[in-house]
């Protein structure tokens, strides 16, 4: 417990997928440069699930998942809105916010997003509970070559990052897939109980690149579980 597996990466690192079951990946402070880059062979996606855990005492705005494509800055995008219970979800530069969530400070919390380009319907999961569903853009899938960055909110494609919209906290966990994962699915998910990894970004098979002072470790809470196990 003591002695947590830690690393510091000031530059980019990382040539093959990486395997970061039980870690986390630490934001340590506020920047218009740091930033992970998720790398993926994929091109097009006529409907997006995302889903990932994160922890934060921000009140200002940050940004959460940030996919560009060449066309769009936007093209999938979770923004949480400054003193609101609100997430800010973008798809193909479409724009909709989820209201009366609850994010309280330093608690850690589950995120499921999903998009489909059929009929333009969206959706979040926070901590297990769905919201309702909103239009945001229909008959067009994303396509282009993405760049997805966490710790930053993209303005242009790969860059321009804003300083007071970066992410300072933790993420783990992540995964992506190119489809709309059922309910049953996504509750798998929330509880860690044998759900299908992403087949877009997989946390257990992550490629990745880092820039900056970014710091990944052991989840405390999985440790915490182990010694109870023990």
């Amino acid at each position: 417990m003591e002695k947590l597996l830690l690393m510091v990466l000031v530059a980019t690192c990382w040539a093959r997928p990486q395997d970061l079951s039980g870690k986390v990946l630490v934001f340590p402070k506020k920047t218009n440069t740091d930033h992970v880059k998720l790398i993926t062979s994929k091109t097009t996606f006529n409907s997006v699930t995302v889903c990932f855990r994160f922890l934060t005492d921000l009140t200002r705005n940050y940004g959460l998942f940030s996919m560009a494509t060449p066309v769009f800055s936007n093209d999938f995008c979770l923004f949480k809105i400054q003193s609101q219970d609100a997430i800010r979800m973008h798809a193909r530069d479409g724009v909709t916010d989820f209201q009366s969530l609850s994010f309280p400070p330093n608690t850690w919390h589950s995120m499921c997003s999903t998009w489909r380009s059929d009929n333009g319907l969206a959706q979040l999961w926070v901590d297990g509970k769905p919201t309702i569903k909103r239009f945001i853009h229909s008959g067009q899938a994303i396509s282009g070559v993405p760049i997805i960055i966490l710790g930053q909110e993209q303005d242009s494609y790969g860059g321009q990052f804003d300083i007071d919209q970066s992410f300072e906290g933790m993420i783990s966990r992540l995964h992506m897939w190119d489809y709309v994962l059922s309910e049953s699915e996504i509750r798998r998910y929330v509880s860690d109980q044998n759900f299908t990894p992403g087949n877009v970004l997989n946390w257990r098979a992550l490629d990745f690149t880092m820039s900056g002072k970014i710091v990944y470790l052991l989840d405390q809470m999985l440790c915490l579980k182990m010694i109870k196990i023990i």
